[in-house]
């Protein structure tokens, strides 16, 4: 019972996690400003994609994408279509590559890109945002990668470890 539970509760736990380490940002480096934008949710959405249902990670992924636009950014619709979108391309993608961590690594990771550069055109073609596209890369999008492979490297295979364990246990019950 604990177990099914388990994934549901690590996504509340990471969507309540990430603005508490939004509060790190921005860092200095060698004089200049960077911003480290933490995806813990997203991350953890497409591993529930790619190694326990696709299905269940888009409906996670529009929910929690609601809340995001509600709580976070005011504007409904945005995250809403995004996160949904990014489970299902990830749920979609592992059709054609193999499961292995570091794989499912490099695909949230760009997955992760992807998702940070439509973000970057929609602020700029609506003028929330007046920043060129060079210095997103080098201020918002290289600096948010990194941190987030970071995240990935420590966590990412506590979330596989899980996310199995719970497949495990449903294999368990219907068997």
């Amino acid at each position: 019972m604990v177990i099914r539970l388990l994934i549901p509760f690590i996504a509340i736990l990471l969507f309540l996690l990430e603005p508490e380490f939004a509060l790190f940002s921005p860092i200095e480096l060698n004089g200049q400003t960077v911003f480290l934008v933490p995806r813990f949710l997203i991350l953890y959405l497409i591993f529930v994609s790619i190694y326990y249902n696709r299905r269940r990670a888009v409906v996670y992924g529009l929910i929690f994408g609601l809340l995001y636009d509600v709580f976070y950014i005011d504007i409904i619709g945005l995250y809403s279509v995004l996160y949904p979108l990014i489970c299902l391309i990830a749920g979609s993608t592992v059709k054609f590559i193999h499961q292995h961590l570091v794989i499912t690594t490099l695909l949230s990771l760009i997955l992760v890109a992807i998702m940070e550069i439509i973000l970057y055109y929609f602020f700029y073609f609506i003028n929330f945002t007046t920043i060129t596209f060079t210095v997103f890369m080098m201020t918002r999008l290289v600096p948010t990668i990194v941190a987030n492979l970071l995240f990935l490297v420590m966590l990412g295979w506590v979330f596989k470890y899980l996310i199995n364990a719970r497949v495990l246990q449903r294999a368990r019950e219907n068997t």
